[in-house]
């Protein structure tokens, strides 16, 4: 198996939420190999940012020589970059021949969520160099305002990807734009009310270059980091007294790859309330929990969940889930070979997209894409 090369150009987080730690976290969660070239060390917890020790330009420098001459890079996340000096030179290096195939996410770190200022002007203006080497930005809705906005960060010939978590209201819209074609997709998802969202620039930028070094066109990679932001807000683990760090180790068996996924099954039940208290005694945590539909889902440790379903099938059946982040077109592959679904691809209100088939002996499955509905649906008891 070839594992992603993926290095991460940006400073140290002390409190862990955002910056390398976050990165190293999330590259390694979604299947990667980390590497790192540390920009500044940073004195910050949930609160702020107490201190700044930007490293020297040729120690930045030293860093991406050493991992690129021996391990190789596939993809490179720049965040905050440390300097004017830093960030020009950078440039510079990552265009050289043995850089210069590697797909460069550069998310432009100015200011914390703390509201603690992480680039100066003479840095900010330096940017324009690693723009050029870009193939994506993704700036929050202020980042973009300070680079001049949209047309002025397409000028560079870079995509660009518009987070709109700071904008209002309770649906947040991501934009994708491409130089010369404006719009060319775009998410909307419900906003997740937590103060716990330290790190969500570095976690996203990072799950993109973990993508892009996979081999994962763009808008995929967008989409697939996208669901892994959003599930690691949802596990974040209430840390600190202000915004506190994400939970991307919680990130579990959420079918963020193509599949298949084995992290659900659906067992027939008769009693509802003995089959709850049965499989709350043998450790499962209940997390959905609905007596009137006969229909209760339980969560593992390891992130893997088990539904119990009154009359859904004959008792001592059961029906195992497959999940893929590509669902459609998995089942579309699957069919060009002869497999006969009995169910194509078809939304449910409950938030999960299924396909039903059955096995050689009849057994049911159901293939399916939930991302965080699985294990945070809105009615998570």
């Amino acid at each position: 198996m070839v594992t992603a090369r993926v290095l991460i150009i940006a400073g140290s987080d002390s409190g862990g939420g955002a910056g390398i730690q976050a990165d190293i976290k999330t590259v390694t969660m979604l299947g990667g190999h980390a590497m790192t070239a540390i920009t500044a060390i940073t004195a910050q917890n949930t609160r702020g940012v107490q201190g700044v020790h930007p490293v020297p330009t040729d120690m930045v420098l030293a860093q991406i020589d050493s991992v690129a001459s021996d391990i190789g890079v596939d993809a490179i996340k720049i965040g905050m970059i440390g300097s004017a000096e830093t960030a020009a030179a950078a440039a510079e290096r990552l265009s050289r021949p043995d850089l210069a195939q590697a797909a460069v996410v550069f998310d432009p770190v100015m200011v914390a969520n703390s509201g603690s200022v992480l680039a100066d002007s003479a840095t900010i203006d330096a940017f324009r160099a690693l723009l050029d080497r870009a193939m994506v930005a993704t700036p929050n809705l202020p980042e973009l305002d300070t680079l001049g906005g949209e047309d002025a960060v397409l000028a560079h010939g870079c995509s660009l990807l518009i987070k709109g978590g700071h904008a209002e209201g309770e649906t947040v819209i991501d934009r994708l734009l491409e130089t010369g074609e404006g719009e060319v997709a775009r998410w909307e998802a419900p906003r997740i009310d937590t103060p716990h969202s330290h790190g969500t620039g570095c976690t996203l930028a990072s799950a993109i270059a973990t993508g892009l070094a996979q081999g994962m066109p763009l808008e995929p990679a967008i989409a697939r980091a996208r669901d892994f932001v959003r599930l690691a807000l949802m596990g974040a683990p209430g840390l600190g007294a202000g915004h506190g760090p994400m939970g991307q180790q919680f990130v579990r068996n959420d079918g963020l790859f193509t599949g298949p996924a084995l992290n659900q099954f659906t067992l027939p039940a008769t009693d509802y309330a003995a089959s709850v208290a049965f499989y709350k005694q043998m450790g499962l945590t209940l997390i959905v929990d609905s007596p009137d539909n006969g229909y209760a889902r339980f969560e593992a440790a390891n992130g893997v969940t088990l539904s119990i379903h009154v009359g859904d099938g004959v008792a001592g059946g059961a029906a195992t889930y497959l999940e893929s982040g590509a669902l459609d077109a998995w089942v579309a592959y699957l069919a060009r070979r002869g497999v006969r679904f009995e169910q194509m691809p078809t939304d449910g209100s409950w938030g999960w997209r299924e396909a039903r088939l059955s096995d050689p002996a009849g057994n049911r499955l159901c293939l399916y894409q939930a991302g965080e509905y699985r294990r945070y649906p809105p009615w998570r008891v």
